[in-house]
């Protein structure tokens, strides 16, 4: 059974930085794109970074390119988001999710699965 847990959410003033984790339990991680959404309340749940299976691809979106990065440690089946220069407008649930296919390559919600619970990132102005 694959499972993900996200950590490392918490409450930052703007301008600051964090770094999410998500293990991942009960597949090959290194054979799967892997992805970070978020969703703010009351808005839809969106892609904000993702990273092929052996991490030679990326994708952000425009509202945190230049300042997140994604990275993966195939040794800890672990996937990273790094965030610095934070916004208020940063302010979600922030989830981590696993592609449905493996060998696959998309940033697209519905091509992922096995979401885990999610971390909170509150950023204050």
């Amino acid at each position: 059974q694959v499972q993900v847990a996200e950590s490392g959410g918490g409450l930052v003033q703007a301008g600051g930085s964090l770094r999410l984790s998500c293990t991942v339990s009960g597949l090959t991680f290194d054979a799967y794109s892997m992805g970070w959404f978020r969703q703010a309340p009351g808005k839809e749940r969106e892609g904000v970074s993702c990273i092929s299976w052996g991490g030679r691809r990326t994708y952000y979106s425009d509202s945190v390119k230049g300042r997140f990065t994604i990275s993966g440690d195939n040794a800890k089946n672990t996937l990273f988001l790094e965030m610095n220069s934070l916004k208020p407008e940063d302010t979600a649930m922030y989830y981590c999710a696993a592609h449905k296919v493996r060998g696959a390559w998309s940033c697209r919600e519905p091509d992922f699965a096995t979401w885990g619970q999610g971390t909170q990132v509150t950023v204050s102005s």
